[in-house]
Order: C-alpha cells, then structure tokens, then sequence
C-alpha cells in the first residue's frame, strides 16, 4: 500500500498571520512546522519574510520542503523539538531577533490518521505515540503501560485525561499487564471499557489517548520551556503566537503571557519591589480566539483550538 501523503489543514491561519503581522518583514520561526501551511502564509505576506522551519517529525519535514519548494531559498528547514530551540539558535544565527514566532500544538490529520504512529484508538493500532515518528528515541506509549507505577498512571490520567476514575484506571491497567503486556491500542480500549463501561464514547477514548501522549513527548515541560526561551529570541515588537488544543496548555500559555505583561512580579508581601519592574510586553489577546462554525464543518478537529498572542515590549 502507498503511503498516505502528509497533511495537515493549518488551523486558524487568517488569525494567527493576521496578528504576526508578517507583512513588516523579517525572520519567523514556525516551530511546528508540520505540512508547512503556516509558514506557506507567512512566506506569501512579504517578499522580505524568511522562516526558521522547525518540527521533530521528519515526515512533516519532507512535505514541508515539497510545499515551500518554490520559496526554500526564504526558508532553513530544522530537524528537531521546540523545547531545544535556545540550543538550536547558537548554531543558526536566522534565529536571531525574530520578527515573529508560531507554535501550533496540535497533531496532523496524517499523524492522527497513520496507524504506525500509534496516535488513534483504531483497532489493531501500536502504541507508540512518539511524536518524532516510529523510529523516533524514547519511551513508547506500551513503554509507560508497562512500567509506570500504579501512581504515575494515575497522576498522568488525572492531569492530562481530567479523569474522574484515574484510579480504577490505573489499577486496570497493572492488572492486565501482569499477565499480557500492553501492545496495542485495543489493549488499552479494553481496559478502559472495564472501568468505564461498554458505552464507552469516542470523546473520551480520545482525551484519555490524548492523555498518554502527552506523557509520552513530555509537553507540558517541553511547552513552558519552548515559551521561554522563544521569548528570549524575539525582537522589540516581536509577536508570539500559540495555538493550543488542551486546557493546560492553554493555561501554560496565558500565564506565561500575563505575567509577561506585569511590571512586577514580586509576591504581594514584599513592601518593595525587587523584580525587573517593568513589563516585558503586552497580550495581545484577552480572550482566546476560536475557530468560527465553518472552519470546525470544514476541519472539525479544529474544533477545540485556541489561539494566544503576545507582543514584546
């Protein structure tokens, strides 16, 4: 059989140019590149637009470079994870003073939708989950079934899946595998209809999927780091947008940006203040934005996206 082409439909995209603004010029970085649709949108604002083009995955990579074909002279295409971006830019100095930066933390449809990737609850499906792809260093999704303690499986079910039944869940789940190792995704359904009943709903077979892989790439952590050292990198009047899919990266990101944006940081009893004392930006959002019906009719996986934007001072 031949393999599916990579794609991905750039989710909120007249949103998220609309405030990087890219028609002032200058570099970009796009650190999940993913199919390139983002950085398709950037390139096409300006002549003068170039794109750092960032993703972990290779694939995406590859159909990034066949999309921005026409344009890669604007374009330097780089292997590797966000959370690494510091380390990434003494190495290339495009990544210096940046116009604009661009995190989209949602997966591809081609991701979801390859079975080899592990990402759907499809039956017969390997759980991997690895966000670099099958080949990808790290532990697997079966990896962490199959070792994690009775409380690390509930503590990540709880926080990421916001599962009321996290520990029935995770008592389940070391049960079963003490006679069969977990393999595949049917090995997890199985354990959850278990605890949550044959009716079972496709909603929240995916937050609960959702949940273990967020475990598995370690997101959160990589998130707060990446939004830290992105910041470092922008230029006066850089922008900074995020588009999340998980109420806690969504929570990660507004707090990062509204304290940001406070002159002072310092806790309420200290009589003085001692911190930076000055704002480091504004927000340039006060509430999330969302997609509207039609881009959910169209891309119903859009459906839970919320996007962020911030400005350096």
């Amino acid at each position: 059989m031949a393999q599916k082409e990579f794609a991905h439909e750039p989710v909120l995209a007249d949103e998220a140019i609309g405030l990087l603004a890219p028609e002032r010029g200058g570099t970009f970085l796009d650190g999940t590149l993913g199919g390139g649709g983002h950085a398709e949108r950037i390139l096409a604002a300006a002549p003068g637009t170039r794109v750092v083009g960032l993703d972990q995955d290779p694939d995406a990579l590859t159909a990034a470079r066949r999309r921005l074909g026409v344009r890669g002279d604007r374009v330097v295409f780089v292997n590797g994870n966000f959370r690494d971006v510091a380390r990434i830019a003494t190495d290339l100095t495009q990544i210096d003073d940046l116009a604009g930066a661009l995190l989209d933390l949602g997966v591809s449809s081609f991701q979801i939708d390859s079975e080899a990737r592990g990402f759907s609850f499809r039956r017969g499906t390997p759980l991997n989950m690895r966000m670099g792809g099958t080949t990808g260093g790290g532990r697997t999704a079966a990896d962490i079934l199959n070792t994690e303690s009775e409380q690390q499986l509930g503590a990540l079910f709880r926080e990421y899946g916001e599962e009321r039944r996290w520990r029935a869940i995770a008592r389940e789940i070391i049960r079963r595998r003490q006679s069969t190792p977990f393999r595949t995704a049917d090995d997890l359904v199985a354990a959850f209809t278990t605890v949550l009943g044959p009716g079972i709903d496709a909603r929240t077979k995916a937050r609960l999927f959702q949940a273990l892989r967020i475990e598995v790439n370690d997101e959160m952590t990589a998130l707060q780091e990446a939004l830290t050292s992105i910041r470092g990198l922008l230029a006066p009047h850089g922008r900074f947008v995020v588009i999340s899919y998980h109420s806690l990266e969504d929570r990660i990101v507004k707090n990062a940006f509204r304290e940001w944006s406070r002159d002072c940081v310092c806790p309420p009893e200290l009589p003085v203040c001692r911190c930076r004392g000055i704002a480091l930006g504004r927000v340039l959002t006060k509430k999330p934005l969302r997609p509207d019906e039609s881009e959910i009719l169209r891309n119903p996986r859009a459906r839970s996206a919320r996007l962020r934007a911030w400005e350096k001072s």
